[in-house]
């Protein structure tokens, strides 16, 4: 059975849509351990809730390259297929990169090229101020740019009059909760 490794630095929205398709049976992978940069972050709750075993690894003091080899440890112990990002509120550095050549994608809450290096908040509101009439999701392999790899699946929702960053955010995680799990099955069984 094929495996991943979930980085995360946020609430866990992500993550919970992959724990939610794995109970109802939509997502066979197994989630082989969650690594963090915040260790009192939603993700992580989430994660020991249902026995997913979680790796802090503290980024204080320390360079991105220091940082990222601490986490590369931890991938190698965990030894997953693919790396899958989800609110993860860091930069993947290129050492990273080279390790794991087109096995480490991310979501973007917006339809890249953009609002690229943006984070979600952040995105949706430049979506409102742009004045755009469609807002989406792209979930890409990460390459030593921000978010300029490769695109896997990009989707989309319309932006409506009255839409708040609120709604956008909402709208997007949908089309997240939806695709992503089932983006990363077909990836790691390709």
């Amino acid at each position: 059975m094929s495996s991943l490794a979930f980085l995360s630095s946020t609430g866990g929205t992500n993550l919970q849509s992959f724990i939610d398709a794995k109970a109802r049976g939509d997502f066979e992978p197994r989630i082989a351990c969650l690594i963090t940069n915040k260790l009192d972050c939603g993700a992580a709750e989430k994660a020991k809730a249902v026995g997913i075993p979680v790796y802090f690894v503290d980024p204080s003091g320390k360079s991105r390259e220091q940082y990222d080899r601490e986490v590369m440890e931890v991938l190698e112990h965990c030894a997953p297929d693919l790396v899958v990002l989800g609110g993860y509120m860091r930069i993947i550095g290129p050492e990273m990169v080279r390790a794991y050549p087109r096995k480490i994608v991310n979501v973007h809450p917006s339809l890249l090229p953009k609002h690229a290096g943006l984070m979600a908040m952040q995105a949706h509101q430049a979506v409102l101020d742009a004045g755009e009439s469609e807002t989406g999701m792209t979930i890409h392999f990460v390459d030593e740019g921000v978010d300029t790899g490769e695109v896997v699946l990009q989707k989309s929702v319309p932006v409506n009059v009255g839409d708040t960053a609120d709604i956008l955010k909402d709208k997007v995680q949908a089309l997240e909760k939806e695709w992503y799990p089932k983006v990363v099955q077909h990836l790691l069984e390709a």
